[in-house]
């Protein structure tokens, strides 16, 4: 697990997940802060090119951080990082073997809730590796099935994503597809056998990425062909889950997001943390 963390608390939240993340997979975190570049940076009075107030005011942050993290969790190992650069670069450049990179938002979730900051932004955007964006209530004790969103084929990366964190969690997955019928576009009266067998192939294509290749049979999977926007299902459908699984695909033309406006719009409103996986 690799963490970016600042001296805000929203930041510590998403590393106090990241933490519970890397207990639940057994493995180790890194957690990573970034100086720079400023007038702070530069400097030879520590032999790290900072300013010796700068310097320890951000490894005091560091191992204060750490020791509170490694508070109640035996075993863990958590090794921390002083990264000189702008911070979305400093996590990407830092996230070496990690598995899952974490970052946080300063956004309370729901329709009201803040906007997501830039460097969640673009680390989940650049990212070749799954990105979780915390969000949500820190006190929510959150133990509901693990959301996953698709929206075609390419996205059983993202189910599988989904099945091994709901295993991890011995909770369900549940998989959200939505749709708006093409055939009501321009017409009064839509006819009635082109949208049933509209929603047929929805259907099929949310059971064919219900269990890719049969992964997972022990952790339970319901399915849900949603009628309308997406972005309003899954936001909907986070308010009782642990977590939001959705793929990150291929921006497509030139004037393409790095993430679509689905992505965008869950992950500034969602009320439990998200996880966007890269499609390729």
């Amino acid at each position: 697990m690799l963490a970016g963390v600042d001296d805000t608390s929203h930041a510590w939240r998403a590393a106090d997940w990241a933490a519970g993340e890397a207990g639940l997979r057994g493995s180790a975190l890194r957690i990573v802060h970034a100086v720079g570049p400023g007038p702070e940076v530069g400097y030879d009075e520590t032999g790290a090119g900072l300013s010796r107030p700068v310097f320890e005011a951000a490894t005091g942050m560091l191992d204060r951080g750490r020791t509170r993290l490694a508070a109640g969790r035996p075993g863990l190992r958590i090794d921390a990082v002083l990264a000189h650069g702008r911070p979305a670069e400093a996590i990407l450049d830092e996230a070496g073997d990690a598995g899952l990179i974490v970052v946080g938002t300063r956004g309370r979730g729901g329709f009201t809730g803040l906007l997501l900051g830039s460097v969640s932004l673009k680390v989940a955007a650049h990212a070749d590796r799954p990105v979780v964006v915390t969000r949500g209530d820190p006190d929510q004790v959150a133990d509901g099935a693990v959301v996953v969103g698709v929206r075609d084929d390419r996205d059983a990366a993202a189910v599988r994503f989904a099945l091994a964190e709901a295993g991890l969690r011995h909770t369900g997955v549940r998989v959200v597809h939505a749709w708006s019928p093409v055939a009501e576009a321009g017409l009064v009266v839509p006819e009635v056998d082109s949208v049933d067998a509209e929603q047929r192939a929805h259907r099929r294509l949310l059971d064919r990425l219900a269990r890719p290749d049969g992964d997972a049979p022990q952790v339970p999977v319901e399915t849900e062909l949603a009628l309308g926007s997406p972005a309003e299902a899954l936001v909907e459908a986070s308010r009782r889950a642990s977590l939001v699984v959705l793929p990150r695909h291929p921006v497509e033309g030139r004037l393409g997001l790095p993430l679509g406006s689905v992505t965008h719009a869950v992950l500034h409103h969602a009320q439990c943390p998200v996880a966007i996986v890269p499609v390729r």
